[in-house]
C-alpha cells in the first residue's frame, strides 16, 4: 500500500495528513474516506479527467483512498495531485512515504496552487515536519522563501510523475531569501523595514491618550483595544499603528503573510 503524505488547517496550523490507497480486484469503483469535504470528493472527477487527458490508463478496479487521522475533518483541492500519483503509481516498487505532495488538478492535468497552501507548508515547516515537498509551479516564488526545504515545482501532472520515477537524480529548486525591502544587521539577524510611510499620526488630531496607548503597544507588543464613539479617531490610530512597530525578521514577515492569507 502505497502512502503520500499532506496537510489539512486545523485553526491557524496544520495538521499532517496521510494519504493512503489500495488497489484491489473488484466491481470497478473509486471512493476516498476520511471525514473528506465536497471539495475532496469531487477530487474524483479531476483526477479521472486529468489521468485520461495525459494518456494514462484509469485503473478498472476497487479504488480505496484514506486520509487519515480519520477523525481530523479536512478540506481543501490540494489533495488532488497526490490522490492522483498514488492511483498512477500504486504498482511501483518505491516508496515515497518522505514526501509531501499539494497541487489542485485541472482537468486537462495542469497543476494548480490554493490559497490554502502559503500557510499549510509554512505551518509545517515552524513545526519540523516538512523536508521536500512537490507543489505547484506558479506558487515557488512564495515558497522558496521558506527556509530548509526542498521543493520541486511542478505544471502539470506528468511533471510530478517524473519526479517520483526519478527520486534519485531530482533536483530542487534554489532557496531564495531576498525581499524587497531595506534592512539593518544585528547580532547577524537581518531585520527589515519599509522607507515610505503612507499613513502618519500627525494626521491624528487630538487624542494624545489613545495615541500614547497606541505607542505603548506598539513598542512593547502588547494587545491593544480601542473603544469610542464613531468618528473619534479608532480607526485611523489602528491604521497607522503598523508604521512605528519596530522593523521584521524574516521568520515574522512569513508569519504575518500565512495570517493574512487565512483571514482572506
Amino acid at each position: 500500500m502505497k502512502k503520500i503524505q499532506c496537510a489539512t488547517n486545523e485553526g491557524i496550523d496544520a495538521r499532517v495528513v496521510e494519504v493512503e490507497a489500495t488497489l484491489t480486484k473488484g466491481l470497478p469503483s473509486f471512493s476516498i474516506v476520511g471525514m473528506v469535504s465536497t471539495a475532496i470528493s469531487e477530487a474524483k472527477e479531476r483526477v479521472k479527467s486529468a489521468l485520461l487527458s495525459n494518456e494514462f490508463s484509469f485503473p478498472p478496479k476497487r479504488i480505496t483512498l484514506n486520509l487519515s487521522p480519520s477523525e481530523l475533518s479536512k478540506s481543501g483541492s490540494h489533495f488532488d495531485l497526490s490522490i492522483a500519483l498514488l492511483i498512477l503509481l500504486n504498482d511501483s516498487t518505491d516508496t515515497y512515504d518522505e514526501w509531501f505532495v499539494f497541487g489542485e488538478l485541472g482537468l486537462a492535468g495542469d497543476v494548480k496552487e490554493n490559497v490554502q497552501l502559503y500557510p499549510l507548508i509554512l505551518s509545517l515547516a515552524n513545526q519540523g515536519l516538512i523536508h521536500k515537498a512537490i507543489v505547484p509551479q506558479e506558487a515557488l516564488p512564495k515558497l522558496v522563501k521558506i527556509p530548509d526545504i526542498e521543493f520541486y515545482g511542478v505544471a502539470s501532472l506528468n511533471d510530478a510523475v517524473a519526479i517520483l520515477k526519478n527520486q534519485a537524480t531530482a533536483q530542487p529548486e534554489q532557496q531564495s531569501s531576498a525581499i524587497e525591502f531595506p534592512f539593518y544587521e544585528l547580532a547577524e539577524q537581518k531585520y527589515y523595514y519599509v522607507k515610505e510611510y503612507k499613513e502618519d499620526f500627525i494626521d491624528v488630531k487630538g487624542q494624545e491618550v489613545a495615541k500614547r496607548a497606541a505607542l505603548i503597544a506598539a513598542a512593547g507588543f502588547h494587545n491593544i483595544l480601542f473603544e469610542g464613539s464613531p468618528g473619534c479617531g479608532k480607526s485611523m490610530i489602528a491604521s497607522r499603528l503598523r508604521y512605528i512597530l519596530p522593523p521584521m525578521q524574516m521568520r515574522e514577515i512569513l508569519e504575518s503573510a500565512k495570517l493574512q492569507v487565512l483571514e482572506n
